[in-house]
């Protein structure tokens, strides 16, 4: 029996469709409802309370639109969010952290692993704590970039400005000999090009979004709540402000044209 109810998907902004993205290349039954919160992007200078309450607002706003399960999209909220967030929903809920590390065990050959974050991201090391769940020798080095999240929002995904950015950040990583890099921020594939072109040679960047999606196909099949119907899910999106060149940059994220959009005032 086919499970209609929609996947809930969230972000502190627009970066979190990348997550959509993935989900819909290889769960296309599946319906979306994605909440970005547009008002108050980037979280990743934001306090873990404030960053706990608004996860928790969202959360409560995505169970009342009877989503099946909720999908971290937000490095920031999944470091310092997760478990307060699965001890409160009555549904599956699942970060970002832990599917990106798993990949990253899996790529790297000198089991030295670069991460870059926000400041709130890097700060709360999750992603180290995670990686030492699977091999406890791995090493690692992190670097806060806020100013990524930024660039990728108003689409300076190029340029002079943009490549110094990011050189100035993967420099310190690249001296560390570092052989595979996580992206922690769903943000950052818009970045991806620029990003693999001031690392060091064979360097294999990890993007969590496909991972993410593989691990929430998994958990539907094994709770029966798979859409197995033959129409193609939709996605419904929420925001908490439309800014300047809103379906733009949405598109770039989603890599399609953005349809039902409507914007939240109060959660």
């Amino acid at each position: 029996m086919a499970d209609l109810r929609p996947i809930g998907v969230f972000d502190s902004g627009l970066g979190g469709l990348t997550v959509a993205k993935a989900l819909r290349s290889i769960l296309s039954n599946e319906s979306i409802v994605y909440f970005g919160d547009t008002a108050r992007v980037p979280y990743g200078n934001k306090s873990s309370n404030l960053i706990k309450e608004y996860s928790l607002e969202i959360a409560d706003f995505l169970m009342k639109h009877d989503a099946k399960m909720i999908i971290v999209a937000c490095n920031t909220a999944s470091a310092l969010a997760l478990e307060e967030l699965q001890r409160h929903c009555t549904l599956p809920v699942i970060g970002v952290i832990n599917p990106g590390a798993r990949e990253a065990i899996k790529a790297t050959k000198n089991d030295h692993i670069g991460i870059i974050g926000t400041v709130a991201t890097v700060s709360s090391k999750a992603y180290e704590k995670e990686l030492q769940k699977y091999n406890t020798d791995i090493k690692t080095s992190s670097q806060a970039c806020p100013l990524l999240v930024p660039l990728a929002e108003e689409g300076w995904l190029e340029g002079e400005v943009t490549n110094s950015i990011v050189k100035h950040y993967l420099s310190p990583l690249n001296d560390d000999a570092i052989d595979t890099l996580i992206l922690g921020c769903t943000h950052y594939p818009l970045l991806k090009d620029v990003i693999a072109s001031q690392v060091n040679d064979n360097t294999t960047l990890i993007d969590s979004a496909s991972a993410v999606a593989r691990v929430v196909k998994e958990s539907l099949l094994e709770t029966d709540q798979l859409n197995d119907s033959d129409e193609k899910g939709t996605l419904t999106c929420f925001v908490t402000d439309i800014p300047m060149r809103f379906e733009d940059v949405g598109q770039r994220f989603l890599g399609s044209p953005m349809d039902h959009v409507q914007t939240v005032h109060d959660i």
